[in-house]
């Protein structure tokens, strides 16, 4: 094998081949000539690329590798790690994008001959989109040249040879007093030629790929691989959250906007990450960005300045730092329009004893667990008067008694306009109910705001125990993104009261000893089921169900003497062909509805769906929306072309539904509500032929207790179920369908209890609610 041969592991192969990881174990133990592993570990071996591409064509599995993969795969395989080859495949599109006709002439030499040339190349367009390569330790700026931004202005500097827009080299003021840790070098360094020669087929594959999708599609889909492939090592901003932030970076109704002849708005990030933010900015900008982690500021800078083809242009001017912007400001002298910002949440490293004295503590010095509160304050030091700023925060930033003193000069000087709590799940940690925090720096001459605008989106998202199912992700599946963003903009922009979602607070109210800004206690959760009409409207179904209740309630049981019947189990009956048995393997995740074991144990619809009572009107939470569960994964017909040997395996209306655990005695037959979910996993299910076995007299002799202790194996804590160990009696199908019929009766009945148990609930409380805030009376 060749010397820094690109290698692919197990799940690499599969995604090669579009089959699931299992299939290629079974390759592994079956042919004896499949390649053997050239590294990794014995848990988790890599196989040399070319050599799994090759066994794979010869054994008629493959026809071709994937451009995308193959790409991928060059990237994840590299020698040099899969970062730095992503900084040189980001180089390299730039050059394809922006020099094509010079691309084409170095493609044209040797592998050799092109990474000679490369470096000079590529140095070019850096320059072009990043400012030139100055070194960290060469010596501060001398006086500003003639033509530049004089010291503290905020204009940009001259403009690029036949370009309207502000050179990239001249966005970013001279600052002559570039404090220690600061790197004045843009964040891209300029490769080597010795560095290039392992990647020239990498920037040769790439490019092809680019023709194809754009050059920034192209380094969008290899970063996110990346990113997907490294969950724990970065921390990331949700594509919808950074739009809503941008978005409420505009400045609201009567506010100060940047003056009408200012070339380009001025976007900064002081915590860049992997510049989702600065992304998600509409509409031309000077952008600017730090990031304390120099390789992930790089992969930032190249992600910015090739922006995506189609969606996010190239800003016409783009600056990237690398530092840590607290101890060391890289744009100490900057004032920008927007301040977008994601902290680090919690950090006690954060400077607080060398920073006593820094002049941005213009609204008090935070204390060492306020680390979020300096973010705060560095924004507003970054802005010009009147510019906005939006941060995400943790909700504790909110109230915590060492802040409070800061969080009520920034309300007496009008600098914090708005705390809007979004729903768990909204970015990371999920299983927090993040704030964004929107501030203004104060003009001087205007009369601080006289208000605060409190929001609370908490209850766009249903809570698990309503949806009928478990939470995944901290909820982050179940969040509807557009009512979340309708709720937060109208708030915004109109600055008005909507019950249960925003409120606007006079500053005067909230100036207490916590200084307690929480949304939540200001803005109480409305009355479960509504107002008083609300409530009359869930009595009415809560009466409709407990009429039906009645009607459904089983007649008299006959005493019977106990017959001894033939019989026969699940296993025998899957052997005769009169059904099936599959296992469920999908999870919650995706965008299709799936039927989890918790939805079977609790007579919930299967997690995504809507839930319904017995007259099939959906169930709905305090807010009016209907009751969910998370969603889903992608469903593929487990016969369909092409499909997977792992797919989800899809329900059919007239599959019985078995939990694997708890040895309980929970059966469910699919209907047409559950038909097209994917079976979850800890399930299984039987699939009856209905000329020989009837799906509910399957169920009903499943459920008695008697049959499931006897098919349960009690080795560890928790029972498991052998669905094949199961008995039932030999009936002729007519008998069959006479018990079946009594059990779906059975089942109707207990659903109707259910919906019972939960509409009284939702009555219950909303009484309670609604008697101790006043808007029931007790007459």
């Amino acid at each position: 094998m060749p010397e820094n041969a690109t290698e692919v592991t197990a799940a690499g192969i599969a995604r090669l081949a579009g089959v699931g990881r299992a299939a290629v174990s079974n390759w592994r133990r079956r042919h004896a000539d499949f390649p053997q592993p050239v590294g990794g570990t014995a848990a988790s071996p890599s196989f040399a690329l070319a050599e799994v591409e090759r066994w794979l064509r010869d054994q008629g599995k493959l026809a071709e590798v994937p451009l995308r993969e193959r790409v991928w795969q060059e990237v994840a395989g590299h020698p040099a790690g899969a970062a730095q080859a992503l900084v040189h495949t980001g180089c390299a599109l730039l050059l394809v994008r922006d020099r094509p006709t010079a691309w084409l002439e170095l493609t044209a030499a040797s592998d050799e001959r092109m990474a000679d040339a490369l470096p000079h190349a590529v140095d070019h367009v850096l320059t072009a989109r990043l400012g030139p390569d100055a070194r960290s330790d060469a010596p501060g700026p001398g006086p500003t040249a003639p033509g530049s931004p004089a010291p503290g202005s905020t204009a940009p500097g001259p403009t690029a040879p036949g370009s309207t827009a502000p050179g990239p080299a001249a966005v970013h003021p001279a600052n002559p007093s570039v404090a220690p840790g600061v790197h004045r070098a843009r964040a891209v360094r300029t490769p080597t030629a010795q560095d290039l020669l392992p990647s020239v087929p990498l920037l040769r594959a790439a490019a092809q790929l680019a023709a194809e999708i754009g050059a920034g599609q192209t380094f969008e889909f290899l970063l996110g691989r990346h990113l997907d492939a490294n969950p724990r090592q970065f921390t990331l901003t949700p594509p919808h959250l950074a739009e809503l932030m941008a978005d409420l970076a505009e400045p609201p109704k009567g506010a100060d906007r940047p003056a009408p002849d200012r070339p380009l708005r001025s976007v900064l990030d002081p915590a860049a990450g992997t510049g989702a933010l600065l992304r998600a900015v509409a509409g031309p900008a000077a952008l600017y960005a730090q990031e304390v982690d120099a390789g992930l500021a790089g992969l930032t800078a190249l992600r910015l300045a090739l922006g995506a083809d189609g969606t996010h242009g190239s800003p016409p001017s783009l600056a990237v730092r690398t530092g840590d912007t607290l101890r060391a400001d890289a744009f100490g002298r900057l004032a920008t329009d927007t301040v977008l910002c994601h902290p680090p949440f919690n950090d006690r490293n954060w400077g607080h004893d060398e920073l006593a004295y820094d002049p941005r503590w213009e609204y008090g010095f935070p204390a060492r667990v306020e680390s979020e509160l300096a973010w705060v304050q560095h924004a507003l030091a970054r802005l010009r008067d009147g510019g906005t700023a939006v941060l995400l925060m943790p909700p504790a930033a909110a109230s915590r008694r060492s802040g409070r003193r800061i969080r009520a000069d920034l309300l007496r000087r009008g600098a914090l306009r708005a705390v809007i709590a979004l729903p768990a799940g909204a970015a990371p940690p999920y299983g927090i109910p993040l704030h964004l925090w929107v501030l203004r720096r104060p003009t001087p001459g205007d009369r601080p705001g006289p208000d605060l605008l409190l929001a609370d989106t908490a209850g766009l998202a249903a809570p698990a125990g309503e949806a009928g199912g478990k939470a995944t992700g901290g909820g982050r599946d179940r969040l509807d993104w557009p009512a979340v963003r309708a709720a937060v903009l109208d708030a915004w922009r109109d600055r008005s009261d909507i019950p249960g979602v925003s409120r606007v607070v006079p500053v005067v109210e909230l100036l207490d000893d916590d200084v307690d800004l929480a949304p939540a206690r200001y803005l109480p959760r409305p009355t479960p089921g509504g107002d008083a009409c609300g409530l009359g409207e869930v009595r009415e179904r809560l009466a409709e169900t407990l009429r039906l209740t009645a009607r459904l309630t089983p007649p008299p049981a006959t005493p019977a003497v106990p017959a001894h019947r033939p019989r026969t189990t699940v296993g025998e009956l899957a052997r005769a062909g009169a059904l099936s048995l599959h296992t469920g393997n999908a999870a919650p995740g995706g965008p299709g509805p799936v039927l989890t074991e918790h939805d079977v144990l609790t007579g919930a619809d299967p997690s995504g769906t809507p839930l319904t009572d017995p007259s099939g009107t959906p169930l709905t939470d305090a807010a009016g929306t209907p009751l969910t569960g998370p969603a889903g994964t992608p469903l593929t017909a487990p016969d369909a072309p092409g499909a997977a040997p792992d797919d989800p395996v899809v329900l059919e209306p007239g599959d019985v539904v078995v939990p694997v655990l708890g040895g309980g005695t929970v059966v469910r037959v699919v209907g047409e509500r559950e038909a097209g979910a994917a079976l979850g996993r800890n399930l299984q299910l039987l699939r009856p032929d209905p000329a020989a076995l009837d799906p509910w007299f399957l169920a009903g002799f499943l459920r008695g207790t008697t049959n499931n202790r006897q098919a349960s194996s009690y080795a560890s804590t928790a029972a498991r179920l052998d669905a094949r160990r199961l008995h039932l009696p030999r009936m002729p199908l007519a008998e069959q369908r006479r018990y079946g019929e009594r059990f779906r009766e059975l089942a109707a009945f207990e659903e109707a209890l259910r919906t019972a148990g939960r509409l009284g609930g939702v009555l219950v409380q909303g009484m309670y609610d609604g008697l101790t805030d006043g808007t029931v009376t007790p007459a």
